[in-house]
């Protein structure tokens, strides 16, 4: 009891230590949370990798929202996914190599990557062990750890180098679908009394087929699912330099440390409700309205109850509309946009195009809601961001809800890759050390017998 007593005295200190005052960020010119009063953020560094734009600047100096653009090298993202598309192939390794080189390759290259990344794709005896060892209720931490334990296997570890970065970037990336499919089958079978399946991937397979057929069988997913995986994985693979885990890799890279420990970090931003665990958040609030409106076609009965979220009278009670808004995006979200049309298709597939009009009317209905409440701060043009259909179509391909946030990292793990590379070969670079001021006041030492 002494000791419990004793956290909960130091923690009852936080209530003054931690506390700032919002007016001193505002007479330091502090940018909070590194954004500009317009919501956009600092510039903060340069890149060639990825580029999100939601506003043209104006030669008045304002900004006018437009539709949304995601770059990767300077490539459109819509042009990546509908050409694979056309061709009915996988795009994912194609996207892989082009963030990872800054240019697409042709269809030898392709193929010869395509190669490699199955082949690297089985894990290490000493790996599946560690996974199977390494019980625990969240597959984020597991593959944190799993990650951090790779350092030990490879006798390159903080190599540097061009080459080296590269081959570590590559392992890893194709390493991700096994270590997330392994550790959730553990936690399947340890929490859930499950059998225990460890399925060794193809060599022969995409990244995304080879995903869904560890973690259900060959008889466990259709064509279809393989598709919409593909195609979700590509809208995840990167989102610029300025996303938190993004940051994160290249903050901690900026320091020369290995690529594991980096990687790892980024893992560890991702894991966060306010980044990668959005789709969670998402995936709550919509369960939360199917059970609470009765009529999905009725616009009132969804406009009156979405209003009473924005007033924290249901749901968790903070007045958020999860999946609506973004920090860059206005008048749409392209990965949303991609996704969308194919959650479609695959509610048809799955017989669950009622749920998909009701996420469609949802969506108007929820951005028409945030547009137009009273008493907001400021007047913002809002979309429907990537998480708001993510959950649902993942839920149609039969994928457990423990994945959904490991199934990002197994995508953005391409982006901090790129971005770790970029980071450590231009030649200006410095390590990144941002400036806190100190609002503290000053104390004297009061000596022990005195207190």
């Amino acid at each position: 009891m002494k000791e419990k007593f004793l956290v909960y005295k130091l923690s009852e200190t936080v209530k003054n230590t931690s506390k700032i005052q919002s007016q001193l960020f505002e007479k330091f010119n502090v940018k909070r949370g590194l954004r500009n009063a317009d919501h956009t953020g600092v510039l903060v560094g340069l890149t060639k990798i990825g580029d999100v734009l939601g506003y043209q600047h104006l030669d008045d100096g304002t900004l006018e929202p437009i539709p949304g653009k995601l770059l990767y090298r300077g490539i459109d993202i819509e042009d990546l996914v509908h050409n694979a598309q056309e061709e009915q192939r996988t795009g994912f390794e194609e996207t892989i190599y082009l963030l990872l080189s800054g240019r697409l390759p042709d269809a030898e290259e392709l193929c010869d990557f395509s190669r490699l990344l199955g082949e690297s794709m089985a894990l290490e005896k000493q790996t599946k062990i560690a996974i199977m060892e390494l019980e625990g209720h969240d597959i984020m931490n597991i593959l944190a750890r799993t990650v951090l334990e790779m350092y030990t296997y490879d006798s390159q570890a903080d190599d540097t180098s061009r080459d080296n970065l590269m081959r570590q970037s590559i392992d890893l990336i194709a390493k991700f679908p096994a270590i997330i499919a392994y550790a959730y089958n553990m936690l399947s079978h340890s929490a859930k009394g499950k059998s225990l399946h460890i399925r060794h991937p193809h060599e022969h397979f995409s990244i995304a087929e080879n995903f869904l057929y560890m973690m259900k069988g060959s008889d466990g997913y259709t064509d279809l699912d393989v598709r919409v995986l593909d195609l979700a994985m590509i809208i995840h693979a990167e989102h610029g330099g300025g996303n938190n885990s993004t940051f994160t890799v290249r903050v901690t890279s900026s320091t020369g440390t290995d690529t594991y420990s980096s990687i790892a970090a980024g893992i560890g931003s991702l894991k966060g409700p306010l980044h990668g665990g959005a789709n969670l958040q998402v995936g709550k609030m919509l369960k939360h309205l199917a059970e609470q409106i009765k009529n999905w076609a009725d616009v009132n009965e969804i406009d009156n109850y979405l209003q009473r979220i924005l007033n924290k009278e249901v749901f968790d009670k903070k007045g958020l509309i999860y999946g609506i808004g973004h920090a860059v995006y206005t008048v749409s979200d392209p990965r949303a946009v991609l996704l969308k049309e194919m959650a479609h298709e695959l509610a048809k597939e799955k017989g669950r195009e009622k749920e998909y009009n009701f996420l469609n009317l949802l969506e108007e209905r929820a951005i028409n809601a945030v547009v137009n409440r009273k008493n907001a701060r400021t007047k913002k043009l809002v979309c429907a961001n990537v998480d708001f259909y993510s959950g649902f179509v993942y839920d149609m391909i039969g994928l457990p809800r423990e994945v959904y946030t490991p199934l990002f990292a197994m995508s953005r793990i391409v982006g901090w890759c790129a971005h770790r590379i970029e980071e450590l070969n231009f030649d200006d670079r410095r390590i990144i050390r941002p400036a806190y001021k100190n609002i503290g006041e000053l104390m004297p030492f009061i000596p022990l017998k005195d207190r």
